[in-house]
C-alpha cells in the first residue's frame, strides 16, 4: 500500500505497526493484499471474520498468519459435525474431593480464535459462538465468564454447496463484521509460491511483530477517528436502501450498521487519516454487506451477483 500523510490521531508509531503486520502476513500470504489490508482493518475495528473460499486457497494459513502476528493467545477449532457446544466454551465439572463444581474453560478462550470449516458443525454448536462474539462472555450454568480482550474469532468455511456443509443461521452471520474470499492467486504469486513453499514452510518462520499492549494502542486510536453526522446518515441511507430494493429480501441490520462505521473507522486509520471519508465507507461496504444480504428469488433467477448489486447500491446513494 501506498504511504499516506499522517494526522495527530493517528500517529507515526500507528503507521509503522501496521505495516510490520501487514509485512509479516504478506510473507506467507502472497498476491493478495486486499485481503489481508481487510483482516487488520476487522481486527482493529474490535470484529470477528468469516473467511469463505474453496478448499485449499490459504483461508486457515491466512487466519494463522493474523494470529501468530501478535503476541496473544491462540486457540484453533476444528469444527466437526460430532463436535458439542461444550466442545467450544468449556464445561464445569464436580470435585468430589472439593464437593463443588470447578470450570474448565474451553479454547473459545483466547485472544484470537481461528473457528476451522465452521460450517461442518452443526447449528446448535454453531450457535455456541453467538453470545461468545456478541457480548465477549460465556455462560454455563448461570454463571457468566469473560473473555479476553481483545477477541476476534476468526472463521473459515467452505461453500455451503460443498459435500457435508451446514448453513450458518443468519443470527451467527449477522455477528461476523466482514466476510472475505481469497480466491486464486495471480499466476507470478503461484509460481513463487510453489518456488518457495516445497522447500520450507513460511508459516514456520513467522514471529510476533506486535505485543497486546501495543494492540490495544491501536484498536484505542481507531476508536478516536471521527465521523461526522454527514457520513452517519450516509451508512444508515445505504442501509435502508439495502432494506428497499426489489432483488433483496433481507437487508442489512441495525448491528451491521454499528459495524460498517467501526470498519470505516479501521480503514481510515490505516490510511493515516484521523477522520472518515466516503472511500472509507465504500471501500469496506463489499465485505460488511456480501454475507448479509439475501438476494431474492427472481434476483438468483436473473443470474444477479451480489458484489455487483452492492457496488451499485453505494455507487447511486447520495452522500447527504
Amino acid at each position: 500500500m501506498s504511504a499516506h500523510p499522517t494526522l495527530p490521531s493517528v500517529d507515526s508509531t500507528f503507521r509503522s505497526n501496521y505495516q510490520r503486520m501487514f509485512d509479516a502476513i504478506q510473507e506467507v500470504i502472497t498476491g493478495k493484499p486486499e485481503a489481508i489490508t481487510n483482516t487488520i482493518v476487522v481486527l482493529l475495528a474490535q470484529g470477528h471474520l468469516l473467511l469463505e473460499d474453496v478448499p485449499g486457497v490459504g483461508k486457515t494459513m491466512l487466519a494463522k498468519s493474523l494470529a501468530r502476528s501478535v503476541n496473544g493467545s491462540v486457540h484453533r477449532i476444528q469444527f466437526t459435525p460430532d463436535l458439542l457446544p461444550s466442545d467450544v466454551t468449556g464445561v464445569s465439572v464436580f470435585s468430589p474431593q472439593d464437593h463443588k463444581f470447578t470450570f474448565h474453560p474451553g479454547p473459545i478462550f483466547a485472544n484470537i480464535v481461528i473457528a476451522d470449516e465452521i460450517n461442518r458443525a452443526n447449528a446448535k454448536t454453531q450457535s455456541a459462538l453467538l453470545e461468545c462474539m456478541e457480548e465477549q462472555q460465556v455462560t454455563v450454568d448461570s454463571i457468566t465468564h469473560p473473555l479476553q480482550k481483545p477477541f476476534m474469532v476468526v472463521a473459515t468455511q467452505n461453500p455451503i454447496d460443498s459435500e457435508g456443509t451446514f448453513a450458518l443461521p443468519e443470527a451467527q452471520r449477522d455477528r461476523f463484521m466482514g466476510r472475505i474470499s481469497l480466491g486464486y492467486p495471480d499466476r507470478e504469486a503461484e509460481i513463487s509460491m510453489l518456488s518457495t513453499h516445497h522447500i520450507s514452510e513460511p508459516l514456520d518462520a513467522l514471529t510476533p511483530v506486535l505485543e497486546l499492549d501495543q494492540l490495544h494502542q491501536m484498536i484505542e486510536q481507531v476508536k478516536q477517528v471521527t465521523v461526522t453526522q454527514r457520513l452517519s446518515s450516509y451508512i444508515v441511507d445505504l442501509g435502508r436502501a439495502t432494506r428497499e430494493h426489489p432483488y433483496i429480501s433481507l437487508g442489512a441490520s441495525p448491528r451491521a450498521l454499528v459495524q460498517w462505521v467501526r470498519a470505516a473507522k479501521s480503514h481510515a486509520a490505516i490510511n493515516g487519516r484521523d477522520h472518515v471519508l466516503p472511500e472509507d465507507v465504500r471501500a469496506v461496504a463489499p465485505m460488511i454487506l456480501s454475507h448479509r444480504l439475501i438476494l431474492t428469488r427472481r434476483a438468483l433467477s436473473e443470474g444477479v451477483e451480489p458484489l455487483a448489486l452492492i457496488q451499485d447500491l453505494v455507487s447511486t446513494t447520495p452522500v447527504g
